[in-house]
């Protein structure tokens, strides 16, 4: 069926072939023979619409939205992205465990995606890791098929690295140039391909920090990256993962919303999936306010945990005290050891805290297991709040308590990784799916504030146009079947 056949329909008879066609209102509005079915008063606005009050707004003059909703290819290309993300974050982990990151030697951005081929060019590049402190320290002897394997680590990390720069670059200009983006949201978009590119040159500021020449003249020095340059790494991977899951699950909450899911009769969706009234009320109230704030504080936490995890991995402090909750039989260890004057690296030892904090591995396991223990129990306080405390079990939207759960369950399964890679030495599965988890949780804790995000304008204006025809084509197709 196309527009033209809809001829000199009415009004409400012309929309009630579109719904029944699953048109949406976008497309209705832009094509050129919208004129010859639709009234004016189709396009009113006039009368905010909720959840509660949809039956009286069909009722005012209405006005075409001044923006159109993002279509929803832009949402699943970026849920696409995202997960690319999460897989390029879980194998960097394997990268770091398994020591393959210093492999490859030199940042070829396009010559780099074909590894060598021939045996005389795998020789080369085997000559130029033979050059690296860790070929002299700590793989001296390794044959060139042992160095195969960890060559194809590192490559395997770069070049999916590359793929996501393609997958989202590409995209980006396309959608961009045809406008199947609102113009607000062109600079988010912009901003996450930065972010992007800038998280491949931290890749290689990283890389670059293990092949210091340098490493040779300290004592007892141990080849491997700078674990602050390991952690701005992470730290990028993890913002332009959570920058591309918000983005997407906004998109598709305002396209599903504005497109009338859970509008009885219209959309087979359930009106408690996503209700905006129950979620304007929630928002209203103080104990609302207060747990959206308690939110944001758990997703921070979440975060910095998963951070302060890259320095312990960059200093292989799980290594050290392999036992849960004890350390060396006591809660914590010995002061001297936590704040060691061996750090300090001025005269006058006014470097002596922040070097500990983020230079000793017993101080930075001791840092990463109170942030892990503080998440948990934040976790489960909110869990346990949502379940038990009345007031705000009865006023928390449905979707909001699904998404508490969602993280509590996330929580616990994150824990016990955790302990478990300590207590067993940290074997590279345990490690990589500790790594993965913390993903997984963070994912949570994005999900869970994307269930207090309220629908945006376009999308409340959308939700009314739609609503209404629904509206006068459901009441002109009941008036056709009395007089028939």
């Amino acid at each position: 069926m196309s527009f033209k056949s809809l001829g000199h329909t009415s009004g409400a008879e012309a929309f009630a072939k579109c719904i029944a066609h699953h048109w949406s209102p976008e497309d209705a509005l832009k094509n050129p023979i919208r004129t010859r079915f639709i009234q004016p008063s189709f396009f009113s606005t006039s009368v905010p619409l909720t959840d509660a009050t949809e039956g009286a707004a069909d009722s005012a003059e209405e006005a075409p939205p001044k923006e159109t909703l993002t279509s929803p290819l832009v949402y699943k290309w970026l849920f696409g992205c995202s997960v690319l993300v999460f897989s390029v974050v879980v194998v960097g982990g394997v990268t770091r465990l398994t020591e393959s990151g210093l492999s490859i030697t030199e940042w070829k951005p396009v010559a780099g995606t074909i590894p060598p081929i021939t045996r005389a060019e795998w020789e080369v590049e085997f000559d130029k890791y033979k050059a690296t402190p860790e070929y002299k320290l700590l793989n001296h002897g390794i044959t060139l098929e042992q160095f195969k394997s960890i060559f194809y680590m590192e490559w395997g990390h770069r070049v999916l690295g590359r793929l996501i720069g393609l997958v989202y670059v590409l995209p980006m200009v396309y959608f961009v140039s045809t406008r199947r983006v609102p113009r607000k949201l062109t600079p988010t978009l912009a901003g996450l391909g930065l972010l992007l590119g800038f998280q491949g040159f931290l890749g290689w500021y990283m890389v670059k920090s293990g092949l210091e020449d340098s490493i040779m003249e300290t004592p007892g020095a141990v080849p491997r990256v700078s674990q602050y340059r390991l952690a701005a790494h992470l730290t990028a991977a993890l913002l332009l993962y959570a920058g591309m899951l918000s983005t997407a699950m906004s998109i598709r909450t305002d396209w599903r919303y504005g497109n009338g899911h859970g509008i009885p009769g219209l959309s087979a969706v359930k009106p408690k999936t996503f209700n905006a009234d129950a979620l304007r009320a929630f928002l209203a109230t103080k104990l609302g306010r207060r747990f959206r704030v308690g939110a944001w504080g758990l997703l921070g936490l979440i975060f910095t945990t998963a951070v302060s995890g890259a320095f312990v991995a960059g200093l292989d402090a799980g290594l050290l005290y392999n036992e849960f909750p004890l350390m060396g039989g006591r809660l914590a260890p010995p002061s001297d050891e936590l704040f060691s004057k061996d750090y300090a690296k001025r005269a006058d030892g006014s470097d002596l805290w922040w070097r500990n904090i983020f230079e000793n591995p017993t101080t930075v396991q001791f840092d990463h297991r109170c942030l892990a223990v503080t998440t948990y129990f934040s976790t489960l306080g909110m869990f346990l709040a949502t379940k038990y405390h009345a007031p705000l079990r009865a006023a928390m939207p449905p979707l909001t308590h699904q998404a508490v759960t969602a993280v509590f369950h996330a929580a616990n399964l994150q824990v016990l990784l955790g302990i478990s890679t300590l207590l067993y030495l940290v074997p590279v599965p345990l490690a990589a799916a500790h790594q993965a988890g913390s993903v997984v949780l963070l994912s949570c804790a994005i999900g869970l504030l994307a269930s207090l995000r309220r629908p945006g304008a376009a999308a409340k204006a959308w939700r009314q146009i739609r609503f209404n025809a629904f509206k006068r084509a459901s009441s002109a197709s009941s008036s056709t079947s009395g007089s028939s």
